[in-house]
Order: structure tokens, then C-alpha cells, then sequence
């Protein structure tokens, strides 16, 4: 060791000096350095080490803070449930030690039956003081208190009080404020829209289906009428449930029960409450009225008691014990943090309590609920709902602050409904509120109930409701509806959950809210002339925003039940849709209806015209609707809801004003009966011809005008007037020189029906049944004489009284309804017809057929289209329209064309090439040679056609002759026409349609009886049979 240290050193091995000494010296100085240096080193990594514990046991202390936050509701309602656990064992352990041997047996079973409850468990009443011998000393006592205060006391699971403190002081929060004020926000909207709507004229029994119904129809009406209904039976049950448990709640502080104290006795209870306040509502509204005013009595009293018990504070220890301390705003402070926590399945957060609240305020609707026992409801419902809604939120504010500022304990609003009796000056005045309250609200809810149904039946819009809307006494109390309502009130009075029924008809109440904003938006967005309401305060986008307010919390609250609620709205208003109600209350829906046809119309005239949007718009000539049911049901086919149908009907005497209306009426109940859409428009004192150029020159608006004639084919041209066959040249000519196309339509037996079916334009009714002598329909007698649900049918009677006078009179006409609105329910497929005379034919099945020739299915066959000339496609797009509705869907297309027989090959290729491009589907392609000179027969036929009209020398214009000289000019055409006889006779006659190109009649050139003769050639002996003429323009295109 010494030789080393020399090394180091350099010192010598042999010889001591001074300065060996004094280098040994500086070498024991630098070892107490380096000791100090390392131990200054391990100083440090001490007081890293120390700082770093101290930051993570800060840390982990943070992260137990927060696990314990986040898990401790879950554990407290876990403790709170527990029966048969920790508890027990506590008890049990603590019992064996402390309870002296000499407890008597009856003490020992009331110990055990705290211990093994075996029924629902009793609310304790903190209220009521119990002497009780503890088995504690006072040393024991007061340790335990100081422990408490100083916040160490261990719970039952280890975990420190003070802990469990920051988790107990959950109570009223600041969300609280803010749904009631949301709550108030969406009534007040609400109530400015029910008040314009309700001052915009006359309010009737009805309620809020009598306002939306007036305001946005009947199906709107409807729907949300019987949605409010059911809404408002549901929440007399709600709050005579709310009832009930007050009332178990006051029993049980007298530890009294009347079955079990729980769920049985709020359902017993429950009902009988229903059944005395269904009384007290059919007796009459006055003892409805007085009951109400006493119970407002209680409630007000009940009120200023809470409120006067929270300005005096706690009175004794075992107040401030519970956590009522008074006015603190610290506590204020601490309260107004959300503590949302879960109740059985449910997890609540801010629209689940919304949702619980809510129905509480919808009771400011109540004036507006029974408007029809209202003297002026105009004036009333406004006044009402204003003072109601401000007084409820003034309450419900109040009250909820004077809560959340004192109340803070372990009991709380979650675990103890009884705060406002603890916190009251006098707790049995509360419960006197409570039940005022409950009852008052469910009295209304149920007064409503019956008369809203009442009023569905007598409108006559649910089937199903009639029976419930008879009235009985001088006020006409709906008894039926009474019952109805019980009968729903107490099924949901057996489910005893307030908290279950409370969401389920929020989402109800919240979509007849939306729908009466949408009603005020609506109503004040179209702006009709009849909207003028005298209620200035309301404003059309905030009406828009309370709609979409409530549409949206509905699906915030739960979008499962929202869906739901508007699936049923929409079924209910699609029930309405289809049975179109024959009620006229001049909505707004009908108000838009008119602005959107008005502004599509103006946009259409800005629309420029394209081959591919070509629709034919046909103007029939078919006199009344009924004269020549076939054309018209022909022209349907066409159209067919795609395109415009306008039935013109010209007068040639003068119509008074009323046989006018009568005429429109009966014409459209018509159309509406065979399901035809189409315009009807009349023209009286003028002739045939002006009529015709009138309807042709005028009908129609902007680009919804007609563009193609209809007519029937005049059979009898060779036997009529021959001013009447002058008149029906010319009409074509007109047609032709106002650009539209012609139609003109054959049948065998000809179309007019005219003298066989007949209405009588002096009977004001849409009913062609009833007897003339009757001014109106017997319906409407009926439902005047007796209730809606009478089984006494007087119609039966009135008929028998009409075949009674036809048999004094001859004039007197009898009807038979042999289609229609029957009540036999017999097929829509025949006609109504009416006979004139003493005695009345057989109806013949020949007739029916032949009326309803085209309103039956068509046998399988073909539609042979005969395409002679360039019209612009017309020929050959009637008839593909006609093969894709479903009467002709049997009938297959047949294309017949003209060639010359040296090109025949190719010019078939060609027209296919052209139908193929055109995309119209066909079963065969002929190509036909009409240049043969027809047959001696058929020449001998035409010359028979105009035997009665030759004449050897000139002829006048517009005189029915045909002269020799016309008839050589035009002899090739005349050929032409007879060849295509023989070849449709040869390929057509088993045809169910033939539609072929109309020959153009020049004006000036063809006289209007050799015109006429050429169309009975073409047409006779055939089937069905359709002339076309196209006005030159295209109506089919190669391109997409």
C-alpha cells in the first residue's frame, strides 16, 4: 500500500524529508474532500427522491380522488338497494355485542324485522321523534360526534365521511333553472301562436283539433287531435298517480297503509279518484268550475306556506340535521352543479328530467281545451294562457331556488320527495297542495278528453269516434266519451310510475306543440285574405323556431319514442287522406295549394318547350260528363294523372247562375266518382262551333293549355242537320288553324248517351239519385234529423216516397244509383242512370257494356297502328301510351306503314331502324300498297254514303252538297282512302284498337260531306277506332 502510494506520489523508498510529510498531509485532505463530496451526492439523490414521492403520491392521491368521484354514485345506490349485505352484517355484528340478553320476545321480533324486511320496504318519517334507550355511553357518543365533525368517521365500507360529503351535496342544480325556463320559453311561444290562431275568427267546441283543424285541415287536425286526446287522458293519470303518492307519503308518516303501502294502494286510490272526478266533469262545468276554484284555493295557500317556511328557516336540531340550513349562498353555490344519477335501469341526464317536467306545464292550454264552453274564447284563451304562463313560471322558479339554496343533505330531491314539507311552515298544508295540485290538473285534463272526441265524431273524420260523440241534455255532455276516457285514464293509472308515464306523453304534448307553431308559421308565411288575426303579439319566425324547437327536444329526449309519435301521426293523418272528408274549412294548406299552383304556373310560362318533354293536354268535347262516358274515360287513359284534361262542355241556351253552379258540381262529382282527373269548364248560349273556337282560344293557362282536340265521331252526319255537320267541319278547321292536334274517336255503337243518362241541373246537390223534388241531399236530412250513429236509414224511406209520386206525375223523374258513393259498395265500373217516364225498363247488360266499354280490362288482342304520314310522331305515340296502361296491358302493337312495291325491303329496314330509335316497343311490322285501285263493291259503298249530297252544278261555301266536279278532283284520294279499307278490313277487324292517321281536310278544297264520307269509310264495321292528326310538331326524339 505504501509502495503504491509512493507511485502515485513519486516519493522515494529510501530517505525521510520534510517533504514526504508534507505531501502524506495533502493526501489525507483530499480524502475528507472526496468524503464530503459523496456524501453531499447521496443529500441530493435524497431530495430528488423525496420531491419525486411527493409529486406521485400527489398524483395517485388526484387519481383516487377521481375514481372515487366517478364510481361513488354507483356504490351509494348500491348501499342504498342493499338488503341482504354489508349492512347486514354491521347490524348483525353490532347487535351481538351491544342488545342485553333480557329484550323481551316481542322486542326481538320487531329487531328482526327491521333486520329481514319481508315486504316493501317503508319510508322512514325523519319527522317524527322516537325515545329510544341507545347502548352507548356518552364518552362513546361524543367521541363519534368529533369524529363526524372532523370529518374522519369511517362509513361502512372504510370510506371517510369526508369524502362522501362532496358526493351528497347533489341536489337542485342550475339545469334545473334552465329547463324550467326552457319549459316557459316553449309555452310562451306556444301560447302567442294558439293565440293568434285562436283570434283569427270564431272558436267552436274542439279544443286544439278544432284550431289546427280549421287552421291546417282536416288531416292535420285530426291526427294531432286524437294524439292531444290520448295525451291528456294519459296525464290525468300522471297526475292523479302523483296524487296517490302523496297521499301514501302522508300515510306512512302515521305509519298507516290501506293494502300494502306501495304500489297496490296508489293503483286502488288511483281509480277511484278517476271515477269521482269523471262525475264531477259529466255533471256539468259548473260543479266542474266550483270544484277547480277551491282546489286554485289550496294550491295558492300551499305556496305562500312553502315560501313563508323558507323565509323563517330550520327550527330545531333535526331540520338543520336533514340539511335544511336556511338562505346560504355558499350552499347555493355548491347546489347548482349538475349531479345527474341513475334510477333503476335509466341513466338521466338533462332532457330525461326535461321530459319528467315538461307535462307539468302544458296545463296553461286548458282554457283553449274547452273552447267550445267558453263565451267569448277569442278573448278568453289569450288572456288565460298569458297570465297562466307567466304565474307558472314565477312559481316554479321560486320554488326551485328556495330548494336549491337550502336543501343540502344526504336525503335530497333524488332520495326524498318530502323537501317542500320539511322546509313548509306547515308540512300537511303541502300535502293539502299537493293532492289540490294533482287533482286540479287531472280534473281538466279529463274534462277535455270527451269533448275533443266529441268533436272528432261530429266532423265525422274517424269512423270509429261517432259512436262516442252523441251528446245527451241541453249542453249535449258527451257520456260515451266520458267512459272512453276512464277506461284509458285508469289503464295507465295501474302502471303506478310517474316517472314512467311522464316521458311518454311529453313527446305527445311536444308534437301538438309543434304543430300549433307550425299552424301559426303557416298560416302567417302563405298570408291568405283571411288571415287576420286581432292578436298583434306574435311574430312568424318565432313561431317557426318554437316547430323546430319542439321537434328537435322530442328526439334530444328519446329518438325511439319520437319516431314512434310521428309514425302515428303520419298513419293517422294517411287514414284522413284516404277517406277524404267532405269538409271545406278554407285552411292554409289549401291556401298554399292555390299560391303553388299560381307561382308553378308563372314559372311554367318561363319554361322553354323540348320534344322530350311533350305531354298530349287534350281538350274533350264530350258535352256534360255523363253524355258520352266512354270518350271521356278514353281521354283519361291518355292523360292518366301525367298530363292536363280538360272537358269542355258547350250550352247552346242560356244558363242561369245557379243551374250554372249545379251543372259544375254534378259534373265533378262525376269525375270524382270514375277517378278521373280533368278539368270541367262549361259555355253556354252559343252555337256548337263558337263554343268550340271559345274553348279552344281560351281554355287552359299559360303553358297549361290544351294542345290536342278530342272529339267523338258524328254517326249520324248523313241524317242530322245539315248545319250541324257544317258546324263540325268547321271545328276541325279551327282546331287545325290554332295549331292543336285532332282526335277523333269511333266506336260501333256510337258515344253518346245523352238521351239515356240525364241530370236534372235544378237540384243543388252532388247526389243525381235524389229525387228533384228534394232540396237537399238526404244525407245531409238524415244527419240533421237523427246522431251519426242512428241504425235508422231514412234514405230507404225517401226513395219509397219518390216511386210513390212518379206514379201521380209523369213527369216526375225516378233514379237509379247504380254506381257512385253507394252504400251497397257495388263496383265503380258502371254508371248512374237516370230514366224518365211512368214506368221504368230493365236495365239491359248490353247498355252497361257499352257505356263501360273501356273502363274494363281488355282481352288479349292488338293495338294495330296505321301510320300513313309525318304528323310529327303523334299517330304512334297515342297508341304506345294507351299499350302501357294496365286495362290494354294484354294488347300487343302492330305497326302498318306505306311503301311502293319496288322498295319495300328497304324501306321496311328503314321504318324499323326508325321505331327502334324511337324506343317504341312492337310486336310486327307490315309494310301495306295502298296504290291498287280499290274494288267495284267498295266503290259502290262510297257512292251510297253520298247519295243524298250530289249535285251536278257548283257548290257554295258552307253549303252540305258535294258536286260532280269536287268529287272528280278528288277521286284519287277517294281510291286511296277506300284501298285502306279493304286492308284494314283484311288486317284489322279483330283488333282491340285501330289507331290510324287522319286525313287532312284543306280548307277550300274538300266539301264537309265528301270529308265525312272518306271517315265512315275508314271507320265502319271496325273495332274501337282513333283518328289522329298531328299539328306538324315532333313529339318524339332519336336523343336522350
Amino acid at each position: 500500500m505504501v509502495q503504491e502510494e509512493r507511485r502515485l506520489y513519486h516519493i522515494g523508498g529510501g530517505t525521510r524529508s520534510t517533504t514526504k510529510e508534507r505531501n502524506v498531509w495533502k493526501q489525507e485532505d483530499v480524502q475528507a474532500d472526496e468524503e464530503r463530496t459523496k456524501t453531499n451526492a447521496r443529500e441530493v439523490e435524497k431530495l430528488r427522491a423525496s420531491i419525486k414521492y411527493k409529486l406521485m403520491k400527489k398524483e395517485l392521491r388526484k387519481l383516487i380522488r377521481l375514481s372515487k368521484r366517478k364510481h361513488w354514485s354507483k356504490l351509494c345506490n348500491d348501499l342504498n338497494s342493499d338488503v341482504w349485505g354489508d349492512g347486514y352484517k354491521i347490524a348483525v355484528k353490532s347487535l351481538k355485542n351491544v342488545v342485553p340478553y333480557d329484550i323481551p320476545d316481542k322486542g326481538k321480533k320487531e329487531i328482526a324485522k327491521k333486520l329481514f324486511p319481508c315486504s316493501s320496504r317503508v319510508r322512514q318519517d325523519y319527522r317524527k321523534r322516537v325515545d329510544t334507550v341507545l347502548p352507548f355511553t356518552a364518552i362513546e357518543l361524543k367521541e363519534a360526534v368529533n369524529n363526524m365533525k372532523s370529518g374522519k368517521a369511517l362509513g361502512p365500507d372504510g370510506i371517510p365521511t369526508e369524502t362522501i360529503k362532496e358526493t351528497e351535496k347533489a341536489g337542485p342544480d342550475g339545469e334545473s333553472l334552465l329547463i324550467i325556463a326552457l319549459s316557459a320559453v316553449l309555452c310562451v311561444i306556444t301560447t302567442l301562436s294558439l293565440s293568434a290562431i285562436s283570434t283569427n275568427g270564431e272558436v267552436k267546441g274542439g279544443g286544439i283539433y278544432y284550431i289546427i283543424s280549421r287552421s291546417l285541415g282536416p288531416e292535420f287536425g285530426a291526427s294531432v287531435g286524437i294524439v292531444f286526446a290520448f295525451a291528456n287522458s294519459v296525464a290525468a293519470s300522471m297526475n292523479t298517480i302523483g296524487f296517490c303518492d302523496s297521499l301514501n307519503d302522508l300515510l306512512a308518516s302515521y305509519d298507516t297503509y290501506i293494502i300494502d303501502g306501495g304500489i297496490n294502494d296508489v293503483r286502488l286510490v288511483g281509480v277511484i279518484a278517476i271515477f269521482v272526478m269523471i262525475l264531477i266533469c259529466a255533471i256539468g262545468m259548473e260543479w266542474e268550475s266550483k270544484a277547480q276554484n277551491f282546489l286554485v284555493a289550496i294550491i295558492v295557500g300551499a305556496m305562500f306556506d312553502f315560501l313563508i317556511g323558507t323565509a323563517i328557516g330550520p327550527l330545531n336540531d333535526e331540520q338543520r340535521a336533514k340539511g335544511f340550513t336556511g338562505f346560504s349562498l355558499e350552499r347555493f353555490r355548491t347546489n347548482f352543479v349538475s349531479s345527474y344519477r341513475p334510477q333503476g335501469n335509466v341513466d338521466y341526464n338533462f332532457f330525461q328530467v326535461f321530459a319528467i317536467f315538461f307535462p307539468s306545464v302544458t296545463g296553461i292550454q286548458a282554457g283553449a281545451n274547452i273552447s267550445g264552453d267558453l263565451k267569448d274564447p277569442a278573448s278568453a284563451i289569450p288572456k288565460a294562457m298569458r297570465d297562466a304562463s307567466g304565474s307558472l313560471s314565477d312559481l316554479a322558479n321560486g320554488t326551485l331556488t328556495d330548494c336549491a339554496a337550502n336543501y343540502s343533505c344526504t336525503y335530497g330531491l333524488f332520495n326524498s320527495y318530502s323537501v317542500m314539507q320539511l322546509m313548509s311552515s306547515w308540512d300537511l298544508f303541502i300535502y293539502a297542495g299537493c293532492f289540490a295540485a294533482t287533482l286540479s290538473t287531472a280534473l281538466t285534463n279529463l274534462l277535455s278528453v270527451p269533448r275533443l272526441i266529441q268533436a272528432l265524431g261530429i266532423d265525422r273524420i274517424y269512423p270509429g269516434l261517432i259512436y262516442f260523440s252523441k251528446g245527451y241534455g241541453k249542453a249535449g255532455e258527451p257520456y260515451r266519451g266520458y267512459v272512453l276516457t276512464f277506461l284509458v285514464s285508469s289503464a295507465f293509472v295501474l302502471i303506478a310510475n310517474l316517472n314512467l308515464i311522464a316521458p311518454l306523453i311529453s313527446n305527445f304534448y311536444l308534437a301538438s306543440y309543434a304543430l300549433i307553431n307550425f299552424c301559426t308559421f303557416h298560416a302567417a308565411f302563405i298570408k291568405p285574405i283571411g288571415w287576420r288575426p286581432t292578436f298583434r303579439f306574435y311574430n312568424t319566425w318565432l313561431s317557426l323556431g318554437g316547430f323546430i324547437m319542439c321537434v328537435v327536444i322530442m328526439f334530444l329526449i328519446n329518438w325511439q319514442s319520437s319516431l314512434i309519435t310521428f309514425i302515428v301521426i303520419l298513419g293517422l293523418y294517411l287514414v284522413v287522406v284516404y277517406r277524404k272528408p267532405d269538409v271545406n274549412w278554407g285552411s292554409t294548406t289549401q291556401a298554399q295549394t292555390y299560391k303553388t299552383a299560381l307561382n308553378t304556373a308563372h314559372r311554367l310560362i318561363n319554361t322553354g318547350e323540348h320534344v322530350k318533354l311533350y305531354e298530349p293536354q287534350i281538350l274533350v268535347l264530350c258535352g256534360t260528363t255523363h253524355a258520352r262516358p266512354a270518350l271521356l274515360d278514353f281521354a283519361n287513359f291518355i292523360t292518366k294523372n301525367n298530363s292536363l284534361l280538360v272537358v269542355g262542355d258547350i250550352v247552346e241556351r242560356k244558363l242561369s247562375h245557379k243551374v250554372r253552379t249545379n251543372r259544375k258540381r254534378m259534373a265533378y262529382s262525376w269525375l270524382n266518382d270514375r277517378k278521373i282527373k280533368a278539368f270541367y269548364t262549361v259555355v253556354d248560349g252559343v252555337s256548337f262551333e263558337t263554343g268550340a273556337k271559345v274553348l279552344l282560344q281560351s281554355s287552359g293557362i299559360g303553358k297549361l293549355a290544351p294542345n290536342v282536340l278530342m272529339m267523338g265521331y258524328k254517326n249520324n252526319w248523313r241524317t242530322c242537320n245539315s248545319q250541324e255537320l257544317i258546324s263540325y267541319f268547321n271545328v276541325l278547321h279551327a282546331a287545325f288553324d290554332n295549331r292543336l292536334s285532332v282526335v277523333i274517336l269511333r266506336v260501333a255503337d256510337g258515344l253518346d248517351y245523352s238521351k239515356i243518362m240525364e241530370e236534372d241541373e235544378n237540384v243543388p246537390s252532388t247526389d243525381l239519385s235524389m229525387p228533384i223534388s228534394r232540396a237537399e241531399p238526404i244525407s245531409t236530412i238524415a244527419r240533421q234529423l237523427m246522431h251519426a250513429d242512428s241504425n235508422l236509414n231514412i234514405s230507404h224511406l225517401v226513395a219509397s216516397e219518390g216511386n210513390i209520386s212518379s206514379n201521380v206525375s209523369s213527369n216526375t223523374t225516378k233514379s237509379y244509383n247504380l254506381t257512385g258513393k253507394n252504400r251497397s259498395k257495388k263496383p265503380l265500373n258502371q254508371d248512374k242512370l237516370i230514366y224518365h217516364g211512368d214506368s221504368v225498363p230493365e236495365m239491359q247488360r248490353s247498355v252497361l257494356d257499352k257505356v263501360s266499354i273501356f273502363r274494363k280490362k281488355q282481352d288479349k288482342g292488338t293495338i294495330d297502328v296505321w301510320w300513313l304520314y309525318d304528323d310529327g310522331g303523334l299517330t304512334m305515340l297515342l297508341p304506345y301510351i294507351i299499350s302501357t296502361r294496365n286495362h290494354w296491358a294484354n294488347s300487343k302493337l302492330r305497326v302498318f306503314a306505306l311503301t311502293n312495291n319496288t322498295l319495300e325491303a328497304e324501306e321496311e329496314k328503314n321504318m324499323a331502324n326508325l321505331l327502334s330509335k324511337f324506343r317504341l316497343e312492337y310486336s310486327s311490322l307490315k309494310m301495306v300498297n295502298i296504290s291498287d285501285k280499290p274494288s267495284d263493291s267498295t266503290i259502290q259503298f262510297f257512292d251510297s254514303l253520298l247519295e243524298h249530297f250530289k249535285t251536278p252544278v257548283d257548290v257554295k261555301e258552307n253549303e252540305c252538297k258535294v258536286s260532280e266536279i269536287e268529287i272528280a278532283a278528288l277521286q284519287e284520294k277517294t281510291y286511296r282512302q277506300l284501298r285502306l279499307r279493304e286492308l284494314l278490313l283484311e288486317h284489322s277487324c279483330q283488333a282491340n284498337l285501330v289507331v290510324m292517321s287522319l286525313p287532312m281536310p284543306r280548307k277550300g278544297t274538300v266539301s264537309a260531306p265528301l270529308y265525312m264520307a272518306w271517315l265512315e269509310a275508314l271507320t265502319k264495321d271496325l273495332p274501337p277506332y282513333l283518328l289522329v292528326r298531328g299539328n306538324q310538331q315532333s313529339v318524339l326524339t332519336f336523343y336522350s
